[in-house]
């Protein structure tokens, strides 16, 4: 943009408040970029910050990455029209062919489709709606904590409520997600027994359409489930004629270490949805089923501009880039080194170890659980002074579920750049341990 006004980081940020609107903004820190690339992240004065978030997974290649950006300019420069909604063009085209290639679900190849959308809230919402034409049944199963979309259907279905958004779905039945931390004291194999038995007290009733579920739940805690979860919820639905939707809009895409997450618990759902990474920054989402789900009813699913060129050329971009699975091998080794370094602080005499009451995730999709000393309290308020340090002191991570701090940065990212981005935070958490960031600070960011 030409004559861009020449504001520093601070005055930028005051002008976003009052022109942006509230009810889309979640703020953890006063937060402004005005370029990208790779891991890093650059402020309109020159400050360069490490980003271990990856916008919440959606640049999850890595910013402003080249091929990206190339397939994305071709597309605008040809401009073959602006979607698939009355007409489709090569690229929307050979991304469906692909989706269905590479995403298997229970239909075969041959039988699969793909729904191209904006955002992994519209892809949910268009594949609860498949799941209840299909089945002719109302009920939904999904977990606490869940996420699953920010508007509607997706959103009545989320286990985490937003105060001001969609009211619960009538028919949606919340079932805790395994989480082995907390508060949970028996083994795993009990916990999933128990979770089994509540998803199939649920499915007695004949009245389910479908089970929801991430196959790591992102923003309810970075919960990895135990072994033979999502197998088992796969039985279940299998016996009742309830259809199963994994839910891979933020974990998926090579983040864990496998091109899906849920391939690590070997399983095949009926509809897999997919999303922010999918665009890397711009706007696509994908949801891949059977044609018996999503061919009906015609033009029940419409937006104007689903199935662009321009996000779709930058969506076949980022499969070709995950083809050879060599960003899912760096995640698994990334994610390897940044729980040795953070198992490292906790165990250390730092001012913040004892704060840390366990790291978990898989691959790439870390959380660093933050507890009262002794004890399994939530730390709400210092993981919200960690991450407003951590941005003061050079590094980007946001808290989930009050008290984890997600670590999600692009697959891009160095050793280097990742070993720095976790000293950085290490070091905010220290200095939010010894009262660094007062509540006043905190004041004007009321995060979730």
């Amino acid at each position: 943009m030409e004559n861009r006004p020449d504001w520093t980081d601070e005055q930028w940020y005051a002008e976003d408040l009052t022109s942006v609107a509230g009810v889309e903004r979640l703020r953890f820190f006063p937060q402004v970029v005005a370029s990208a690339s790779g891991a890093i992240l650059t402020t309109p004065e020159g400050r360069e910050v490490i980003d271990l978030s990856a916008s919440w997974t959606a640049t999850g290649i890595g910013h402003a990455h080249p091929d990206v950006v190339a397939a994305a300019e071709r597309a605008l420069r040809a401009a073959p029209g602006g979607s698939v909604l009355s007409g489709t063009h090569p690229d929307a085209v050979l991304l469906a062919r692909a989706l269905c290639e590479r995403v298997q679900v229970v239909a075969p190849v041959g039988e699969r489709r793909a729904y191209l959308g904006h955002a992994g809230t519209d892809a949910n919402d268009v594949a609860l709606r498949a799941a209840r034409h299909v089945t002719g049944r109302p009920g939904i199963v999904a977990f606490e904590g869940g996420y699953h979309g920010g508007l509607g259907a997706s959103q009545s279905v989320s286990g985490i409520h937003i105060s001001g958004g969609a009211p619960a779905d009538p028919d949606l039945t919340l079932i805790p997600y395994p989480d082995l931390y907390r508060p949970w004291q028996g083994s795993a194999d009990t916990l999933l027994a128990d979770t089994l038995a509540q998803v199939e007290e649920a499915l007695a009733g004949g009245r389910l359409a479908a089970v929801i579920v991430e196959p790591i739940q992102s923003d309810g805690g970075v919960l990895v489930p135990p072994e033979g979860f999502l197998a088992g919820l796969r039985d279940a639905t299998s016996r009742h004629g309830t259809l199963l939707i994994v839910d891979e809009v933020k974990v998926g895409l090579g983040r864990t270490g496998h091109f899906l997450a849920h391939h690590a618990q070997g399983v095949v759902p009926d509809l897999v949805t997919l999303g922010k990474a999918l665009g890397n920054g711009l706007p696509i989402s994908a949801l891949v089923g059977s044609a018996a789900a999503l061919d009906e009813p015609a033009a029940s699913a419409l937006m104007t501009t689903i199935g662009n060129p321009v996000s779709c050329a930058a969506a076949l971009a980022v499969l070709e880039l995950l083809d050879d699975g060599a960003l899912a091998a760096a995640a698994a080794r990334l994610g390897e080194t940044a729980t040795d370094l953070l198992e490292a602080h906790a165990a250390s005499d730092a001012p913040g170890a004892a704060w840390i009451g366990q790291v978990r995730g898989r691959g790439l999709s870390l959380g660093i659980e933050l507890v009262v000393p002794g004890t399994q309290k939530p730390a709400d308020d210092i993981a919200a002074k960690t991450a407003f340090a951590g941005w003061r002191g050079g590094v980007v991570a946001y808290p989930v579920r009050g008290n984890i701090i997600e670590i999600t940065p692009p697959l891009t990212i160095t050793p280097e750049q990742l070993r720095t981005g976790l000293d950085r935070l290490m070091a905010a958490l220290d200095a939010a341990v010894e009262g660094a960031v007062s509540d006043a600070d905190l004041a004007p960011f009321s995060g979730w």
